[in-house]
């Protein structure tokens, strides 16, 4: 039987037992289909990058499904005439993923901080210098107007 991922985002007003309501819907069409959802994750309220529908965030929720195509169909169809549902994916897979999501892992590793320690007053994704790092140096500092540049010397030969 083909297998197959399949992420779905709910509206942002909707609570997380609405969420779980829609989950055990969608679960059942796939049943009576004649497949059968292997791993089920619910990954939270998350804000979205762009609005969709104008809503700015969204519940999450992530289905393993081994079932035919048939099935996984109607539950797409159906997904598309329920209002909660925002956005959809579903991807054909060649195996799918054992335990927790990338997206559970992460959220289990919060007490890990994998951030390199501050240096020289810096704050984190700043490419400008430090202002300790703001002196001028030789080539700043006004020597160069005592040597005539390339540009200038071209000049004076056109002449």
């Amino acid at each position: 039987m083909p297998l197959y991922e399949h992420v779905f985002l709910s509206r942002q007003d909707v609570s997380s037992q609405q969420v779980e309501t829609l989950t055990e819907a969608f679960k059942s069409i796939i049943e009576e289909g004649g497949g059968k959802i292997s791993k089920s994750e619910y990954w939270g309220l998350k804000t979205l990058t762009y609005r969709i529908k104008k809503n700015r965030k969204a519940h999450f929720s992530l289905f393993n499904i081994e079932a035919p195509h048939p099935a996984v169909a109607e539950m797409e169809r159906q997904m598309n005439l329920n209002d909660d549902v925002i956005r959809f994916l579903t991807l054909k897979m060649d195996e799918l993923e054992e335990g927790p999501s990338t997206m559970m892992q992460s959220r289990g590793g919060r007490d890990d901080d994998r951030r390199p320690p501050r240096r020289d007053n810096r704050s984190f994704g700043s490419d400008r210098p430090a202002p300790s790092d703001n002196k001028p140096t030789t080539a700043d500092s006004g020597d160069k107007d005592d040597q005539p540049s390339k540009d200038n010397k071209k000049i004076e030969e056109a002449e």
